[in-house]
């Protein structure tokens, strides 16, 4: 016997955004996934909605790529010991983000710093939330932070252990840029991306990362350009912005003033697609589950940036800097969308012109490689039209 495929219709969707800077509204108002992956998107009167397992009214709400946070630093479980809170990632997932990338499992009470240690709990970690979705949102885990004495080896037995990312280059033992450089392309050889940390000290045994080591270490993401918490000079930024070809992160638990300064910086010099999003937390500052939502609406509202656009540096400019099969409205990329709409009695016309006015949407509901895994948000602003499963009940 052979099992029918999942199939997954949303149907009377009043926006599509695509994650795509290039092009950041479709037109259309139906997408169809099968087994989890997209396969068409456009005017539902076009494609082949027969047969649908799951089909989704989105009564006029907004259909996006579900959100990334590309900086974050979960232990175990949906628990961090940072903050003693349980459920944070489910709470984030009720801020429309579906994917997670680590910057290192740094909270973890007694984290190894032996190399041999380092490199067993980067493979636990990238082991458990690989084995273990939170609500079902991605983590991409498992991020061991550089030490001293790690040798070439070492980055090819993690990279065959399946480990794929660098915890922020900084917060270990290494704070030379030589020797930071020469683990930063070990680990690109083996298909490992790495992070550097960027700017002031943020916890206990990390120091000050200047643009000069960030230029020197050629990490493939800037971490928190913005500081994390604390930003390094204005004409450091603009040194990075103007020196760096890739990722450009700015996080909600840094500076906004820096977060602005480099988006500004970005614009001037046609590096928008190099903007990427993320929280940096569970943090001293606590957990954000609408850091996201709120970096795109500061950064559209004070930036002045559409909103299409600014949607577009928490989704597919990050699945594209982090090469992700997600974030993008793309057939064969995973049915990971996020459907929301203007809050009730937001001021502005469209949930775009809200957003830009600096407002949160509200979430309806959020899907994970075509499951809905939330329906109503718990923690956004209530939103004037909610999506509803019309079948199966």
């Amino acid at each position: 016997m052979t099992q029918s495929p999942d199939k997954l219709v949303i149907r009377n969707i009043g926006l599509i955004l695509t994650g795509k800077i290039e092009a950041p509204i479709a037109d259309g108002n139906c997408v169809v996934a099968v087994d989890g992956k997209i396969l068409a998107y456009g005017a539902e009167k076009d494609l082949d909605t027969e047969g649908a397992t799951t089909t989704i009214d989105a009564m006029g709400a907004t259909l996006a790529p579900g959100l990334i946070d590309s900086h974050v630093h979960p232990v175990i479980g949906d628990y961090t010991p940072r903050q003693q809170q349980l459920n944070w990632i489910d709470s984030t997932l009720h801020g429309g983000v579906t994917s997670m990338i680590s910057a290192g499992e740094v909270h973890m009470p007694g984290r190894p710093r032996d190399i041999v240690g380092l490199k067993a709990m980067a493979i636990a970690s990238q082991r458990w939330y690989e084995n273990f979705r939170p609500s079902g949102v991605k983590v991409r885990a498992g991020a061991p932070v550089i030490e001293q004495g790690m040798v070439e080896e070492d980055f090819k037995e993690l990279a065959a252990a399946g480990v794929r990312l660098l915890g922020e280059v900084g917060l270990g033992s290494v704070k030379d840029g030589k020797t930071a450089r020469q683990m930063v392309d070990w680990a690109r050889k083996y298909g490992i991306q790495s992070t550097i940390h960027t700017g002031g000290p943020s916890i206990p045994g990390s120091g000050l990362i200047d643009a000069d080591m960030v230029l020197e270490t050629g990490a493939d993401v800037v971490g928190h350009i913005n500081g994390g918490h604390t930003a390094l000079p204005d004409d450091q930024i603009i040194c990075l912005c103007e020196n760096c070809s890739k990722g450009l992160e700015i996080v909600h638990n840094g500076n906004e003033r820096a977060a602005l300064l480099t988006l500004n910086t970005a614009r001037e010099l046609g590096k928008l697609d190099q903007l990427i999003l993320g929280t940096d937390g569970p943090a001293g500052s606590g957990v954000q589950p609408l850091g996201i939502l709120r970096m795109v609406a500061m950064l559209s509202s004070l930036g002045n940036v559409p909103a299409e656009i600014a949607f577009c540096f928490a989704t597919g400019n990050t699945a594209r800097q982090r090469e992700l099969d997600v974030g993008l409205l793309e057939a064969g990329f995973a049915a990971d969308f996020v459907l929301m709409d203007q809050a009730q009695h937001a001021p502005g016309r469209t949930l775009l012109e809200s957003v830009q006015l600096g407002n949160l949407p509200g979430v309806g509901m959020t899907v994970i490689d075509g499951v809905v895994r939330s329906h109503r948000s718990r923690n956004t602003p209530p939103a004037q039209r909610l999506p509803e499963i019309v079948a199966p009940r």
